[in-house]
C-alpha cells in the first residue's frame, strides 16, 4: 500500500487535526508545510521532536505507534500512512 493510498484512510478532519498537531510542534505556520516537505530537511525538524509529534498523535488519534514508525513518519504523507494503519 502506498502512503497516498493509507493517506485515503483518513478523513480530511484527522488529516486537518494531525497537520495542525506538526505544525505546533515545529512552530511553523501551516501554510509553510505541505504533505510532502520533509520535516527534517525542509523544517529544521530534530528527533526530539519528531517523538514529540508521535506522542502527540496518539494521544490526538487514540493509536498506538511502534517508534520503529518514525523512520517513515518524514512528511505529512508519512505520518498519514502510519496513523491510517495504526
Amino acid at each position: 500500500m502506498t502512503e497516498l493510498s493509507a493517506a485515503a484512510g483518513l478523513d480530511a478532519e484527522q488529516r486537518g487535526q494531525i497537520k495542525e498537531i506538526v505544525c505546533e510542534i515545529l512552530e511553523i505556520d501551516p501554510e509553510e508545510i505541505t504533505d510532502d516537505s520533509l520535516f527534517k530537511e525542509d523544517h529544521d525538524a530534530d528527533s526530539l521532536r519528531a517523538i514529540e509529534i508521535l506522542a502527540a498523535i496518539e494521544r490526538a488519534c487514540k493509536v498506538t505507534i511502534d517508534q520503529a514508525e518514525l523512520s517513515r513518519m518524514t512528511s505529512l504523507n508519512g505520518v498519514y500512512a502510519v496513523v491510517a494503519e495504526a
